[in-house]
C-alpha cells in the first residue's frame, strides 16, 4: 500500500508539473501573440492532454492491464453509450438552459461569426460556404466522427485518470470518495489555463475566477464518474477515451446556438460544463455514486 501511494504521489506531481508549465506557456502565447498565439495555444493544449500518459510512465505504473484490446461481446451497448451519451447530455442540458433562458437561443450563427472574426469569415466565404452551412457541418460532424478522431488525444488523459489514478483512489478511499476526489483533481488540473487564458468560461463571468474553477471541478466529478463506469463495464481504456473525445467534440455545439452577448454567462450554460446545463448528467452521476456507495 505504501508503494502504491508513493507511485500515486509521483504520478500527480509529474501530471501537474508538466501540464501546468505547458498551460502557462500556451496561455501567455494566446494572450500576447494574436492569431499566431492562438495556433500555438491549440497545439500546446493537445500536448497537455498527453501529460497524464507521460506521468504514468515516469511513475513506473504498468500500462499492461488497462485494456488495450477491446472485447466486444456483451459490451457493444456500453461502447455506443460512450459514443452518443455525451451528445445526449449536451442536448438535454442545452434544452434545460434554453427553457430557462429562451431569449438567449439563436439559429443565425451569430456566436460562431463573432468567434471567427472578420478573417475567419473571409476564409469561409472564399471556400463558398455560408455561416449557416458551416454551422450545419459542425452540428453533423461533431457527433458522427469527431469523437473517434478526438479519442486519440483523449487517450493521453484517460490512461492517467481512469487507467491509473481512479483505480488507485478507489482502492485508498472506496469507490464513491475515490471518484469524487479524482474528479476534483482532474478539474483542478485545468486551473492555470482557465485563470490565464479564460479557458472554458472566459475571463468575465459571475464570481470569476473562483466560481469557474469550482464549477469545472463539479463537471469533472460528474464526467469522471460516468466515464469510470464505462471503463469498469468494458475494461477497455479506449472506451472512456471515446467518451472523452465525444465530450470535447459535442460540448461546444450548444454554445453555437446562443447569442454572443451572453458570452459572459457560459458558467451557467448552454454547454454541459455550465452549472445549469450539467444538471441532467449530474443527476445520473448522483444515482451512480449513491448506488456504488
Amino acid at each position: 500500500m505504501v508503494q502504491e501511494k508513493k507511485k500515486t504521489i509521483v504520478y500527480l506531481v509529474w501530471a501537474f508539473l508538466i501540464a501546468w508549465i505547458l498551460q502557462v506557456l500556451g496561455s501567455v502565447a494566446a494572450n500576447e501573440m494574436g492569431q499566431t498565439g492562438m495556433l500555438i495555444f491549440s497545439g500546446v493544449m493537445t500536448l497537455v492532454m498527453y501529460a497524464p500518459f507521460v506521468a504514468v510512465l515516469l511513475s513506473k505504473y504498468p500500462l499492461k492491464g488497462m485494456g488495450w484490446i477491446p472485447k466486444f461481446k456483451g459490451k457493444i451497448g456500453w461502447m455506443v453509450l460512450a459514443w452518443l451519451g455525451p451528445l445526449l447530455f449536451t442536448v438535454l442540458g442545452a434544452a434545460l438552459y434554453f427553457l430557462i433562458f429562451p431569449e438567449r437561443f439563436d439559429l443565425t450563427g451569430a456566436y460562431l461569426a463573432t468567434a471567427l472574426g472578420e478573417e475567419g469569415l473571409a476564409q469561409i466565404e472564399a471556400q463558398g460556404l455560408t455561416l449557416q452551412q458551416l454551422l450545419l457541418i459542425q452540428i453533423v460532424s461533431a457527433p458522427l466522427y469527431a469523437p473517434f478522431i478526438n479519442m486519440f488525444a483523449a487517450l493521453g488523459e484517460e490512461v492517467g485518470w481512469r487507467g491509473m489514478l481512479y483505480p488507485q483512489l478507489k482502492g485508498f478511499f472506496g469507490k464513491t470518495k475515490g471518484r469524487i476526489i479524482g474528479g476534483f483533481i482532474w478539474g483542478a488540473w485545468h486551473w492555470p489555463v482557465m485563470l490565464i487564458a479564460g479557458y472554458e468560461y472566459g475571463k468575465v463571468y459571475p464570481g470569476a475566477p473562483v466560481s469557474g474553477m469550482l464549477a469545472f471541478c463539479m463537471f469533472a466529478i460528474v464526467a469522471g464518474t460516468l466515464m469510470d463506469v464505462l471503463y469498469e463495464k468494458t475494461e477497455c481504456i479506449w472506451v472512456p477515451s471515446l467518451a472523452h473525445g465525444a465530450i470535447n467534440g459535442t460540448a461546444s455545439l450548444a454554445i453555437y446556438l446562443t447569442k454572443p452577448e451572453y458570452v459572459d454567462q457560459l458558467i451557467l450554460g448552454p454547454a454541459p460544463i455550465g452549472v445549469i446545463a450539467m444538471i441532467p448528467a449530474l443527476l445520473l452521476a448522483i444515482v451512480v455514486l449513491y448506488k456504488d456507495r
